[in-house]
């Protein structure tokens, strides 16, 4: 099962690394417990829109960027399922994944590896 709270999770928590910012900063200019933003980074907490909003501003990301990165892991999660319980990508997809790989460890787990050069940065 694919839980949201833990791939937004994920997300603001590579958000927060990228700047190389701990989580007690973070958590003071959001204006949040540090226990609980601890939790919501790593998907034991559901995080509310106004705190997301909170938690955004403190990382200076626009919170459509924080979801449209948290809608890609999502496909690629989705993706991983589908190709962990068929055993392969289906036909339709293979042409959107350019050189991504779907290797399974152990079968009933998929790993999706993407070379760095096969992602676009487009500056918005």
């Amino acid at each position: 099962m694919i839980l949201l709270r833990r791939l937004l999770g994920d997300v603001l928590r590579r958000q927060r690394q990228r700047q190389g910012r701990t989580l007690r900063e973070v958590s003071s200019s959001a204006r949040v417990s540090l226990g609980y933003l601890s939790e919501v980074e790593r998907g034991q907490k559901e995080a509310s829109s106004e705190l997301l909003s909170a938690i955004c501003d403190a990382l200076d990301v626009r919170m459509s960027e924080l979801m449209r990165e948290v809608s890609d892991e999502l496909a690629l999660a989705e993706l991983a399922q589908s190709a962990a319980a068929t055993g392969s990508v289906p036909t339709s997809v293979r042409p959107m994944l350019g050189s991504v790989s779907v290797t399974g460890v152990p079968p009933e787990r998929v790993t999706i590896k993407a070379p760095v050069e096969a992602v676009d940065v487009v500056a918005a």
